[in-house]
């Protein structure tokens, strides 16, 4: 690879232009739901909820950066998801959230843990 094609993609790979121009046709209310998914997967493998590792791939500090990324997307995404695409993703958040507090030795007061800043309190 040159330094060329690290500054400018296009120029190592011909069909870079059909790539930025088929992820300008996909929908924001897709991307937006793609991105919230590969952050809910992340986080609960952070969590220990991965039932091939289960705590052996618990972590988290990166749980909490996860998931309070997460609130922070759907929160300020939720104007143009409407309900039928956040409500599944409002109950997975909430789901998380609540692993987070339940796998920590020692729990986030309710309103305190990942996210809730945006979300407001979780009770379980």
């Amino acid at each position: 690879m040159t330094d060329a094609s690290l500054e400018n993609p296009s120029a190592s790979d011909p069909e870079y232009g059909d790539l930025r121009r088929d992820i300008g046709e996909v929908p924001a209310v897709e991307l937006i739901t793609t991105t919230a998914v590969h952050l809910m997967s992340a986080a609960a493998v952070a969590c220990g909820l991965d039932e091939e590792s289960g705590e052996d791939e618990l972590d988290l500090d990166e749980a909490r950066k996860l998931i309070s990324a997460l609130a922070g997307l759907l929160t300020a995404s939720l104007p143009y998801l409407g309900d039928h695409h956040a409500r599944p993703l409002r109950d997975g958040l909430r789901s998380l959230q609540l692993a987070f507090r339940e796998a920590s030795d020692h729990p986030d007061a309710v309103g305190k843990g990942p996210g809730e800043d945006l979300t407001g309190p979780v009770y379980g």
